[in-house]
């Protein structure tokens, strides 16, 4: 039988399947939760590359004597949450897992985005040296000219209400800037789409466009609670007699609510489309001519309804 059948070695478990409906958002959104846990953080090189073992076994109808499917399933865990999909390599630990002050912040926030989005790519797609430091640089200049900019603006016609939106403002529009820039591989040549039977198909800049668009919505949708909100919240708390006696907690308290937002909303917002994205062959024809093209002459001129690829994360 072929690796990873779902009859066998277990019967009715595929451990290439997900555990839930991708289809829907509350599948995914049980998907995410359960793949992003952040004790996985903490778990031993060695254990990880033990979990891609009896992954790689179970879908060469390996089943080791003793391991139980709860087994698998933790290994599939440790595996989807540390090894990139295209490429099967571990990922690194940081891209897993989001005035002078100012620039310093904004400098650890796009250096932070830049490693997420080049771990998180196609990694069909190849990215050299040069083009990630370009995409580096211009997506750190970027945050930090919007910062100082909204900061300069705000600080003489806006309440210092206002001026607590200033960061959203900048995490907004690098990660515009960032992710397109750190996977413009894609953008120019294009990524590999697959029939419903995972067939390779024809590569497509429009299904680049439309998976790296989608994946700059759910960052945004990502951070919006965390630096939105809590705003609001802090301007009403900073109010109150108690925290005015721990102006100095005021940051942390502030860094802490972010994060809380992130442990909800990471899984939240990259359940917000699915990762195998899909494109119709008749939208294709409309935004990819080329690509629509070498599809018919592949196909004999009966090209899939629906093609399939992975737009990363």
């Amino acid at each position: 039988m072929a690796p990873g059948n779902s009859e066998f070695p277990l019967p009715g478990f595929n451990i290439d399947e997900r555990l839930w409906d991708q289809n829907s958002l509350l599948g995914r959104f049980k998907h995410y939760l359960w793949v992003t846990d952040p004790r996985t953080v903490f778990t031993p090189t060695s254990k990880l590359y033990k979990a891609k073992q009896l992954v790689e076994n179970y879908r060469a109808g390996v089943l080791p004597p003793g391991v139980t499917k709860e087994d698998l399933i933790y290994a599939k865990k440790l595996y989807e949450s540390s090894f990139h999909p295209d490429s099967g390599e571990l990922q690194n630990v940081i891209g897993r897992i989001t005035n002078l002050a100012v620039v310093f912040w904004q400098w650890m926030n796009q250096s932070f985005n830049a490693l997420v989005n080049y771990t998180n790519r196609n990694a069909n797609s190849e990215i050299t040296t040069t083009q990630i430091t370009v995409a580096y640089v211009s997506a750190t200049s970027s945050a930090l000219a919007v910062s100082l900019i909204l900061k300069s603006y705000l600080a003489k016609a806006a309440s210092p209400f206002l001026q607590r939106y200033v960061p959203f403002a900048a995490v907004a529009s690098a990660n515009m800037v960032n992710i397109p820039l750190m996977r413009q591989r894609e953008l120019a040549n294009g990524v590999m789409m697959f029939d419903e039977a995972g067939n390779e198909m024809v590569t497509s800049k429009a299904a680049a466009a439309k998976g790296i668009t989608q994946v700059v919505t759910s960052r945004i949708v990502m951070a919006a609670p965390g630096m939105t909100l809590l705003p609001v919240v802090m301007e009403y708390l900073e109010k109150k007699k108690w925290m005015q006696k721990i102006k100095p907690l005021h940051g942390p308290i502030q860094i802490m609510g972010v994060g809380c937002c992130l442990l909800f909303m990471t899984p939240f917002a990259c359940s917000i489309f699915n990762q195998r994205c899909a494109i119709t062959s008749t939208t294709l024809k409309s935004l990819d001519s080329k690509a629509y093209d070498s599809l018919i002459k592949k196909t004999d001129g009966k090209p899939p309804e629906v093609l399939y690829f992975n737009k990363g994360l």
